[in-house]
């Protein structure tokens, strides 16, 4: 399944087994975990509803800053996101930008993608 610019892949997991593992993968791999960011979490105390919904927010400073410095507007888009979602028919997937389609939307360097791009390989591994 994909949108302009993303990339969705289907997890056989729950939105929270899914989280869980990128997690652990992310560490193993020595990535930082910025943030994780639990929208349907938040709707809840609002007393509002929506299927399970989180943002894992990660990189590494070292990989993204020569990114950001080559092309600034990338700031907006870095660090790099994962959205692990279920749908209305409680199937979940984890979003991702595409990493071309980063590289064309702020000018990137070709040279510099490689910098980004094992998001894929880092997700494919997530929904083993």
């Amino acid at each position: 399944m994909e949108a302009k610019g993303l990339i969705q892949v289907s997890s056989p997991h729950s939105v929270d087994e899914t989280v869980k593992r990128l997690l652990s993968i992310l560490s193993q791999k020595g990535l930082q975990v910025f943030a994780l960011v639990d929208h349907s979490g938040e709707a809840e105390k609002v007393g509002m509803k929506m299927q399970a919904t989180k943002l894992v927010i990660f990189g590494s400073p070292k990989a993204g800053t020569p990114l950001m410095v080559a092309a600034p507007t990338l700031a907006i888009d870095l660090p790099l996101k994962a959205l692990v979602w279920q749908d209305k028919d409680s199937k979940v997937w984890v979003s991702y930008n595409r990493p071309e389609y980063l590289e064309q939307r702020h000018g990137v360097p070709d040279d510099l993608v490689k910098n980004i791009a094992g998001v894929g390989a880092l997700v494919a591994k997530a929904v083993e």
